[in-house]
């Protein structure tokens, strides 16, 4: 590798890491100031709060990761073009494509980063920080009202509450229903189902069995039973944000066991496997808009290159959540969603890419 490429190298990473070093301690600064109030009243443990925000930091930086990025290549590719660096390489024999091999180099980097991130760290930091924000900083009103909870959790049982509380682990009117061949086999029914951490068991209260049998129907009662049940704590209380929570080769279980349970949320959850993909594939797209736009010395100076910048990183973003959404509450293709921002941003790219080597 030659010097040129040490040099963009170099200023492609660190001002990519300055970037994160900068916004984030603003991120946190301001969540902080907005929740430091329920933090205080709530007496929360200072390694807990220390905690959370070591999984806002990785939340945040993951959330936010086409915007660092996409500012930070702008920033630093100014500055060599207003210091007329840039006309200096091209001048000296250097094609363009040879002067973008640097920023490629980069961007496969960052992209391992990013994969790395969203497989594995990301849904560690997402399920520390959404349990905290539900534990300690959302009121009762806005907590996940976990209401009549339906789900088919194999081939033959069906269990059903009529409300779940996550934090007691506590769900009312539980009934769960075995049916082989089209004909009801029993049906269990409790006022209560309460899951225990220690040994794995469910306690149900005012148990009621109703089994079928050719000789008739057979009732068992009970004031409390403590039983294994062939399900899931996670099958009472489906969280929005679970497909968040969970590393790459789990995500691909849980999707494949709700689609055999013929769960209404795959949209969510498939929309979350495909962008673990998508992004690392941005950071190429992004890359490359970035050289091909602030690669030119313009009157307005490094400005007008940082305004162009924000302004397509947001409708980026904008893109990215409102086919997500639409992935997630409609039929909308989870895969179409997760990929035309790419496709879009691909073709302006390749655009910008020609006019820039013209």
């Amino acid at each position: 590798m030659k010097i040129l490429d040490w040099y963009i190298l170099k200023r492609y990473l660190l001002t990519f890491l300055m970037m994160l070093l900068l916004f984030i301690p603003i991120g946190i600064t301001v969540n902080l100031a907005e929740k430091i109030g329920k933090i205080l009243e709530n007496k929360v443990p200072f390694w807990e709060v220390a905690l959370y925000y070591l999984n806002f930091t990785i939340y945040f930086a993951n959330l936010l990761f086409p915007i660092f990025l996409f500012l930070s290549v702008i920033w630093f590719t100014s500055k060599l073009a207003n210091n007329t660096e840039i006309v200096a390489f091209l001048s000296s024999g250097v094609s363009f494509s040879r002067f973008l091999r640097p920023y490629i180099i980069g961007a496969t980097i960052i992209s391992i980063f990013a994969m790395i991130l969203g497989f594995y760290l990301a849904p560690i930091a997402s399920q520390g920080f959404n349990e905290f924000s539900y534990k300690y900083l959302k009121s009762a009103r806005h907590q996940d009202p976990g209401q009549n909870i339906f789900r088919q959790i194999n081939d033959t049982d069906f269990i059903y509450v009529s409300s779940f509380d996550k934090i007691k682990k506590t769900g009312f009117n539980f009934t769960l229903e075995h049916i082989e061949n089209d004909e009801m086999k029993y049906k269990i029914f409790a006022n209560s189902i309460v899951y225990s951490e220690a040994d794995s068991t469910y306690k149900l209260f005012n148990y009621f069995k109703r089994t079928i049998t050719d000789k008739g129907d057979l009732i068992e009662t009970q004031r409390r039973l403590d039983t294994v049940l062939p399900f899931d704590l996670e099958d009472l209380m489906p969280v929005n944000y679970i497909a968040e929570t969970k590393p790459y080769s789990e995500l691909v279980d849980f999707i494949n066991k709700e689609k055999a349970r013929g769960s209404s949320n795959i949209g969510r959850y498939e929309i979350v496997k495909y962008k673990k993909w998508s992004l690392p594939v941005a950071v190429f797209i992004l890359t490359i808009i970035a050289v091909s736009v602030s690669s030119i010395k313009r009157r307005g100076g490094m400005g007008v290159n940082l305004a162009f910048g924000i302004t397509t990183a947001m409708v980026y973003v904008f893109f990215d959540k409102v086919f997500g959404v639409l992935a997630e509450q409609s039929d909308f293709s989870p895969l179409v969603a997760a990929w035309l921002p790419n496709v879009v941003f691909g073709i302006l790219a390749v655009i910008l890419l020609y006019n820039a080597k013209r």
